[in-house]
């Protein structure tokens, strides 16, 4: 994928300024924003990934923000820029959620955050969803094996400290698969402050009744339905490292 990037001093014109006030922002809140970045050292972003705003590419959208490709000194980043109509009034919330599920080895590393910045480490790959398409004769079984582990086991230190992740039932927006490694990402729906259903919500996206849990059964013979529901009901119960690993046991991890 190439990837060019363009000098932030740029943005006080559109489109670019488009993505930096998204949807829609003054030109002396572009121009603060602008300030903002210098101060956190970014002069320079990309526009490369999946999602297309403002026929300009992205590295995704959602509710609070838009993420895109950027360099902090020289490094890649990935940059979350707050949308001007979010409810948030600010991006340290998530700083601080994101920082705390780094303390579990859990998602991209939190870098610096601002008003209306959140700096990440960059995670190459792409979403679950599309990785799954690309697993085609042999190993490909253990590839989808290694990696649905992992992410469960992801998901089981995110509930061990009492963290709910919100949309883990939609895998495709929340799942980045690299070449080396699979990460969770996106934690602006989490909280510490209900009951974590991490486990549970993955697999069931993973297992049940999802496009998905089809795909992934046509590359390995998966348990019935039922095992896979008494398992993670004796889970909920009781979220111990021993039900964690029946659970794995049964989905033949």
């Amino acid at each position: 994928m190439e990837q060019s990037f363009i000098s932030i001093k740029k943005f006080t014109k559109e489109p670019y300024s488009k993505i930096l006030g998204y949807p829609k922002a003054s030109k002396s809140q572009i121009n603060s924003r602008i300030r903002e970045l210098e101060k956190l050292k970014i002069k320079s972003l990309s526009f490369t990934g999946p999602t297309t705003i403002e026929n300009l590419k992205t590295l995704g959208k959602g509710y609070v923000g838009v993420v895109v490709l950027a360099k902090k000194n020289s490094k890649k980043i990935a940059l979350k820029i707050r949308r001007t109509d979010s409810q948030r009034k600010e991006m340290k919330s998530e700083a601080a959620l994101l920082k705390l599920v780094n303390q579990v080895n859990v998602g991209p590393k939190m870098i610096a955050s601002s008003k209306n910045f959140l700096v990440m480490e960059y995670v190459e790959g792409i979403k679950f969803n599309q990785w799954i398409d690309t697993l085609k004769g042999v190993g490909s079984s253990r590839k989808l094996k290694t990696t649905i582990r992992k992410i469960l086991e992801d998901c089981y230190r995110l509930d061990e400290i009492g963290f709910d992740h919100g949309e883990l039932s939609n895998i495709s927006k929340h799942v980045i698969v690299g070449k080396t490694n699979s990460t969770i990402i996106d934690f602006e729906s989490s909280s510490t402050n209900r009951r974590p259903s991490n486990v549970t919500s993955i697999t069931q996206a993973f297992f049940i009744g999802s496009g998905i849990a089809k795909k992934a059964k046509k590359i390995y013979k998966t348990p019935s339905k039922e095992k896979i529901i008494a398992a993670l009901k004796k889970y909920k119960q009781e979220k111990t490292r021993v039900n964690f690993e029946n659970l794995l046991k049964i989905l033949k991890l």
